[in-house]
């Protein structure tokens, strides 16, 4: 039964987003006022450190211009509210906006209760409210700690890679840390020597069987050993010597292999399996996964949160939960596929922390069949994937055949045996592999079912060889992180917690510090210097296992065994000795051998967030730039003339991409766009239509004369006009086009390729 207020006043709750808002709503009724306060309130300011060094690292918070409307929103209905519940998500961060929202704000204390609910559903938000409690300000320290540490590492490294490195750079205490993983893989990578070997496997049969197996060499028999087999030469001497000897069956091994199912999403694993199955980023799992948690509009349901909470790092499951999940197992499957007793799983994360239950479905009864219709194609993909892992996780277990067979080979020429091996597996109950089969990172062996098929052997069974098969393979570089393995290894070693996972990867590829190439993370050559300037000079935070204790001591912070304070100062203090260091290294740069044509110096590779160039290394005496040849495209030769004084145009490359100039800069400091002309004609017009981009950066096509023609099109306008009314061709498919002002459809006559340039209209 939901709580009620006092007659004639109503209960303020507030929450982080509307949606969310909106769902809490639907649960409570009418006579509690539900506001959003769309993330944090109060921050630290931008534009200074905010932190008190000398006065126990006192913070400073500001609430941000953006969200002052909101903040006196939800205290003018705090002040007529009977009773404020602070309804923030249930953990540190949560903990810390309902802390900031009672600062910002001003309520009365005395009035304010905490509610904390894993999942958004009627009874749970219900039982939520029935259990209030005050803000945990263990939590709060800790996550107040874990910001302060932050900004102190970013508002004093960031000004040095400004100096050593490039303007506009960024570096974080986490963020730097991954950074470092991505780029110490990646030398890897690049100095990996691949060592050559090879494998020989036998094809054989029984004697009048046309049934044949293959075997594999595996060494020497009675002896542990391994065979490694390093060259051509061997393999080829080992082929003569076994090509005529005699092989029989040595050992028959037959045995029944069960496999657990995985336990049900944490966090992290949620990023992992999102990333192979359905090609999501990190940032687009947690994404879809928040509109899932906070709420969607089910039928007659209303809105209704789908999954808990997604930010965890424990596999537990509440009890009700889990016998829902079992009962729906045996109406669904049937007895054999629900085992004998609840499944539970451990904890298997370096510093778990939060209490929470794993990333499930909030029914089971919900199937994603009928919730479809409501969803949109990536929470639908997302909620089946949890769905079924969920399902999964308490299942009967899949069950194997698993046959060996040792096979001897007994060459005439040589007192060694040597051993072959072969292994069938067939599934014999597919269990929870019913529903679902965990997805495998690329590199990491698939599971051979019934790919050997073995006849009835027994031991002593003479065999015929029909052919053995040598084979020549190199071993295989460590594989580039992808956004999976990367979570993966951060949670591993113990770095960020489930909420900055995401966060993390997000940041470090939108600094242009890594890139991707085929799905896969590869540092760029700005991530480079930037790793190894901070590794060489912050040894300390740039460490894993550094990084990792810091975690442990928030989490002590959290559990109230620790004041804040002195582990910041324990942090603070080695930090500015190595920043006083690094202040008199040199600015980061590579040597050429190329002069600067103003002063005769060296010229020197430097940094940019758009890339290397060159620069004078007499600067600041000397400013003399240019770009590095091979670096992006190549800016186009134009035949433009400046508007103001009449001088030729030239292509240059800024900060938002290549524009034209005036030569005689700076004397004249005309600049306009450089656009891609598609080489058709406004319609409206006859001006130029050009390639542009929307806010967003999608593509569209625009007349050159905008702002006094406002044509616009989203679809590739072609040079050549209709052939049957001369009007605008816009392309449809593969070699054809449609006009856009008669009803034409067909071949599209040649179409000339777009050119840059300025376009008529103007000039």
């Amino acid at each position: 039964m939901t709580p009620v207020a006092k007659r004639g006043s109503k209960s303020l709750v507030v929450v982080e987003s509307p949606a969310k808002a909106r769902t809490v709503a639907n649960i409570l009724g009418r006579q509690y006022e539900v506001k959003a306060s769309v993330g944090h309130v109060r921050d630290l300011p931008q534009s200074a450190l905010g932190v008190d060094v000398k006065q126990g690292f006192e913070p400073y918070y500001i609430v941000p211009k953006e969200k002052r409307r909101v903040v006196s929103e939800i205290a003018a209905a705090g002040k007529k509210a009977q009773v404020v519940f602070l309804a923030t998500d249930p953990d540190r961060e949560g903990e810390a906006i309902a802390w900031h929202l009672v600062q910002a704000a001003g309520f009365d204390e005395a009035s304010l209760k905490r509610v904390v609910f894993h999942e958004i559903t009627a009874q749970a938000v219900r039982e939520a409210f029935r259990r209030p409690r005050a803000i945990d300000m263990q939590l709060v320290q800790a996550q107040q700690a874990r910001r302060i540490l932050d900004r102190l590492v970013g508002y004093n490294l960031s000004p040095l890679l400004w100096k050593k490195v490039a303007r506009g750079l960024s570096a974080g205490r986490v963020q730097s840390v991954a950074l470092r993983l991505v780029v110490e893989r990646e030398r890897e990578v690049q100095g990996f020597v691949p060592k050559e070997y090879w494998t020989i496997e036998a094809q054989l049969s029984k004697e009048n069987d046309p049934q044949s197996f293959r075997a594999k060499l595996t060494g020497l028999a009675g002896k542990r050993k391994k065979l490694e087999i390093v060259s051509q030469s061997e393999a080829d001497r080992l082929v003569q010597l076994l090509q005529p000897a005699a092989f029989s069956v040595a050992a028959v091994q037959k045995k029944k292999q069960a496999r657990r199912p995985s336990p049900p999403f944490i966090t992290s694993t949620l990023q992992q399996e999102a990333g192979r199955r359905l090609g999501f980023t990190a940032q687009r799992t947690m994404r879809v996964a928040q509109q899932l948690y906070e709420g969607l509009a089910i039928d007659e349901e209303g809105e209704v949160g789908l999954i808990t909470y997604m930010r965890t790092d424990s596999t537990q499951v509440a009890d009700s939960a889990r016998d829902e999940t079992r009962a729906y197992i045996r109406e669904k499957f049937g007895q054999p596929y629900l085992p004998h007793s609840p499944r539970a799983y451990r904890r298997r994360v370096k510093r778990a922390q939060e209490a929470h239950e794993a990333i499930r479905p909030t029914s089971t009864y919900r199937e994603p069949e009928k919730v479809r219709r409501y969803l949109n194609r990536d929470q639908d993909r997302l909620y089946t994937l949890i769905w079924q892992r969920m399902v999964a996780s308490q299942m009967a277990d899949a069950l194997y055949d698993v046959t060996t067979v040792d096979v001897e080979a007994k060459p005439s020429r040589s007192r060694d045996v040597y051993l072959f091996r072969a292994v069938n597996t067939q599934l014999a109950f597919p269990g929870y592999r019913h529903l679902y089969a965990e997805a495998r990172e690329e590199g990491e062996e698939e599971e051979d079912l019934g790919k050997n098929p073995l006849p009835e052997l027994a031991v002593g069974d003479l065999l015929r060889l029909l052919e053995l098969l040598p084979e020549q393979h190199f071993t295989d570089p460590p594989p580039r992180y992808t956004e999976a393995t990367l979570v993966r290894a951060l949670e591993e070693n113990g770095i960020g917690r489930p909420s900055t996972y995401a966060p993390i990867i997000a940041t470090v590829q939108g600094r242009g510090y890594v890139g991707k190439e085929n799905g896969r993370l590869r540092p760029e050559g700005l991530g480079f210097v930037v790793s190894d300037l901070l590794t060489t000079y912050f040894p300390d935070i740039m460490d894993v296992s550094f990084t990792a204790e810091m975690e442990d001591e928030l989490d002590e912070i959290a559990r109230g065994e620790r004041p804040w304070q002195p582990v910041v100062q324990d942090f603070y203090a080695p930090l500015m000795r190595a920043l006083t260091v690094a202040s008199e290294a040199p600015p980061a740069h590579q040597e050429t051998t190329e002069v600067c044509d103003q002063c005769g110096q060296p010229m020197v590779i430097r940094w940019s967030k758009r890339g290397r160039f060159l620069a004078c290394s007499g600067y600041p005496q000397c400013r003399n730039t240019r770009p590095l040849e091979g670096e992006g495209e190549p800016l186009p030769a134009v035949d433009e003339t400046c508007s103001e004084c009449g001088a030729p145009m030239v292509a240059k490359r800024g900060r938002y991409g290549p524009f034209l100039a005036c030569s005689r800069y700076p004397e004249c400091k005309s600049t306009r766009p450089l656009l891609a002309k598609t080489g058709a004609r406004c319609p409206s017009c006859g001006g130029d239509i050009v390639e542009k981009h929307s806010r967003r950066g999608r593509v569209f096509y625009g007349c050159a004369n905008y702002p006094s023609c406002q044509f616009t099109t989203w679809t590739r306008p072609l040079s050549s006009p209709c052939p049957e009314c001369g009007g605008l061709l816009l392309a449809a498919g593969e070699g054809r086009g449609r006009c856009s002002q008669c009803r034409w459809r067909g071949q599209a006559p040649q179409d000339a390729p777009a050119t840059t340039g300025s376009p008529a209209g103007r000039q």
